[in-house]
């Protein structure tokens, strides 16, 4: 761990502040892992090159709809606090930078599909040879053993495979994709910062390094643990019963007043079901024999649905949902993307950080998901333009020489 990160970041003291990572990030999965570390002060350095950008920089929506590789919303969304490094992996001065940068790191990040990084001669062997306590974290879409090991992978691709897609949806229809494709990409993250928060641990205490080798297939399989139990023990595949629930009636998302806006309502048991006919002026259903006890519900819930949704349509979502919560009944709006940009609970928690960019102006980043009381996440810097801080990283971190930075970037390998 070294002194340059606390002068790069203006002396923030944050948890992590002492730790340098060399992260080979892709997509959403090495970002958002990158993140946990870069907005609790490490100072994590992202290779990446112009001859193969990544992903989400060439993804829309772009600013006032021009394309640009530091122009992406989507990209620039997941990036704050991340140092660039423009480097050509493929050019043949590139290998002993990274070496260079390696020396200097405890961590090195990267979820590209298994055979790159082996290209490049950095398996964990080989970088134990650089730095002998280096902890290296892979995150591939199905890990780096098996027989799928070497396949690309896509977070709609992996959900599928974990499962996911057969509990969405009505009985009598075809399965469902997952509306955010990316899924897999923001579950294995969580996994991820665990892992190597517990090797760094270790490594503390025994100077020794280690590989963490994470599968986004079998991180996602966490959320479909009751029905793999459920096969296990009883034969039983899933049944797609789209938004009703075994154990609770009314349970659904209901039309309200307005343009699509829609609000959720989850019934649990009678007493609920008592207060949700008093909310709604109607304590007249609590003696209905179709709906007195949960079973008759379940019974007669399509005519439920009916009597729910004609009293929601006559209502705001905001309205639906603070008379059902005052009455003790779980109730939220179906926010869009307006209502989440101006939600008071968000803003108090500071979870989106407008930072300047450069290409994006006034740009909302993804803040912190978490926060720790005594050294709380810092907003230090906006989404990197793609090489941004190569200068900074070659002269300042790996200490090159000015002529030898010059003599390397005239030679284009910082593309």
């Amino acid at each position: 761990m070294t002194e340059y990160n606390q002068q790069y970041t203006k002396n923030y003291s944050g948890i992590f502040s002492r730790l340098t990572i060399t992260s080979f990030s892709w997509a959403i999965v090495g970002p958002l892992t990158m993140k946990f570390f870069a907005d609790y002060g490490a100072t994590v350095i992202r290779v990446e090159t112009s001859k193969r950008p990544c992903t989400l920089r060439i993804s829309a929506p772009f600013k006032d709809n021009q394309p640009g590789l530091d122009r992406s919303g989507y990209f620039n969304h997941f990036n704050a606090n991340i140092l660039s490094l423009a480097l050509n992996m493929e050019h043949p001065e590139a290998r002993s930078l990274i070496h260079r940068l390696i020396s200097v790191s405890d961590i090195v990040m990267e979820n590209f599909t298994p055979g790159v990084i082996e290209k490049w001669g950095l398996t964990y062997d080989n970088l134990r040879k650089i730095k002998s306590d280096i902890i290296m974290l892979r995150q591939s879409g199905f890990g780096s053993q098996g027989p799928n090991s070497r396949q690309p992978a896509f977070g709609m691709i992996l959900a599928a495979m974990a499962g996911i897609p057969n509990f969405i949806g009505w009985k009598d229809r075809d399965p469902l994709p997952i509306g955010v494709s990316a899924y897999t990409d923001c579950i294995s993250p969580r996994f991820a910062t665990a892992a190597l928060i517990a090797a760094l641990d270790y490594r503390r205490k025994t100077g020794k390094g280690q590989l963490i080798d994470i599968s986004q297939l079998e991180t996602a399989l966490y959320f479909i643990l009751p029905a793999l139990l459920d096969y296990a023990v009883n034969g039983r595949e899933p049944e797609r019963i789209g938004n009703a629930a075994p154990a609770a009636a009314p349970h659904g998302v209901y039309p309200c007043l307005g343009d699509d806006r829609w609000c959720t309502i989850a019934v649990m048991d009678d007493h609920q079901w008592q207060n949700f006919c008093s909310a709604i002026n109607k304590p007249e259903l609590c003696d209905d024999p179709r709906f007195n006890t949960l079973l008759q519900r379940k019974n007669h819930e399509n005519e439920l649905n009916e009597l729910v949704s004609a009293w929601t349509s006559q209502h705001t979502p905001e309205e639906v949902m603070n008379t059902l919560q005052l009455a003790g009944i779980p109730a939220g709006m179906v926010e869009n993307v307006a209502d989440i940009c101006e939600d008071q609970q968000l803003s108090e928690r500071q979870l989106f950080w407008k930072l300047k960019h450069d290409e994006m102006g006034p740009f909302s980043h993804l803040g912190a998901s978490f926060t720790l009381s005594r050294t709380p996440a810092r907003a230090q810097r906006p989404s990197p333009r793609l090489g941004e801080h190569t200068e900074y990283i070659c002269t300042q971190i790996l200490g090159l020489k000015d002529e030898e930075f010059a003599r390397l970037a005239s030679s284009g390998v910082f593309e």
